[in-house]
């Protein structure tokens, strides 16, 4: 156990289509993944509870002050159309660690909105992505792994025995 804070992020990047957007970017709100609930209560239940119905996803945003055609021309709406994305992250600890984060994905660009334009002022525009692969590593090892079919946290199916039970 360290006695001091650790993975505290310093510095992040983002590649669309493996392209580095180094100097571009200005922000990345990384897509948030949570187990989605639903309330039930059955006969000869006193209360409500909640249970685990599989997962809900948000989608990727950033916004860039670059003004990048490679990054706009994404936005095809063609079906089959995947995209690769990469955000790294530095992560440091306060006695000198450095550690890698590297969040991969893959999915289509859904939106980009180019802002206000005023002289004088920093213009930014946002861009939302829709993933159907998530895949988290930090340090090296795989923590997170989603697509359609199958959830695993730290290397263990959290779907598997479903997917058996639907002789999959």
């Amino acid at each position: 156990m360290k006695s001091t804070p650790a993975l505290i992020l310093r510095n992040c990047a983002l590649w669309v289509n493996e392209d580095v957007k180094v100097g571009q970017m200005s922000e990345v709100t990384i897509p948030a993944f949570k187990v989605k609930t639903e309330g039930l209560r059955n006969a000869g239940m006193v209360k409500e509870r909640q249970v685990s119905l599989g997962y809900e996803t948000d989608d990727l945003k950033f916004k860039m002050t670059a003004m990048d055609p490679a990054t706009v021309t994404e936005l095809t709406g063609k079906p089959g159309h995947e995209l690769p994305f990469m955000i790294t992250g530095a992560l440091a600890d306060e006695d000198g660690t450095m550690t890698n984060a590297t969040l991969y994905l893959r999915g289509f660009m859904k939106s980009f909105d180019f802002g206000t334009w005023k002289p004088g002022d920093k213009a930014e525009s946002e861009y939302e992505f829709v993933w159907h692969y998530f895949k988290l590593d930090i340090g090296g090892q795989t923590r997170v792994e989603a697509d359609d079919f199958d959830v695993s946290i730290n290397g263990v199916s959290q779907t598997g025995d479903i997917r058996a039970a639907l002789l999959l």
